[in-house]
């Protein structure tokens, strides 16, 4: 192992929650599958089951139609086929598909909704860390003009 041939002063800690390319991985929630507790994962993280509980971290989240998520969701990139009972913050980009339903507020930089996705709560576009503000009818009324 190299870390024992390194002088004390060149070896560095490891994370043993984020080992090295974590970041690419992909966890696959299965049809039938049931998860009962939050998620976390650096990577991509693929849904056909049910997850009741918060994903956090993950890079991206893939939630085909078949798939249900009760819980809050906190990732960069989101595309949703299937069932959300919870908020969705995604510091990039959020797609929902003609399948797609959400039942809780969306928090995003960019969004896409197909014909058919529904979103039964409030949807923030800008920084999704929380910093966005509500545009109020005065600025509406303003850029309409």
């Amino acid at each position: 192992m190299a870390i024992f041939n390194k002088p004390a002063g060149e070896r560095t800690a490891t994370r043993m929650d984020a080992p090295p390319g974590s970041e690419s991985t992909m966890s696959v929630v299965a049809h039938g599958m049931i998860i009962h507790g939050d998620v976390e994962t650096a990577g991509v993280l693929k849904i056909e089951g049910v997850v009741e509980g918060a994903v956090r971290h993950a890079r991206q989240v893939l939630l085909g139609k078949t798939g249900i998520l009760r819980g809050d969701v906190h990732t960069t990139d989101a595309i949703i086929g299937g069932t959300i009972v919870g908020n969705v913050m995604a510091s990039d980009r959020v797609e929902l598909q003609s399948t797609a339903s959400v039942e809780g507020d969306i928090h995003t930089k960019s969004i896409i909704v197909f014909e058919g996705g529904s979103i039964n709560g409030a949807v923030r576009m800008g920084d999704a860390t929380g910093q966005s503000r509500p545009v109020s009818s005065d600025q509406r009324l303003a850029t309409e003009s």
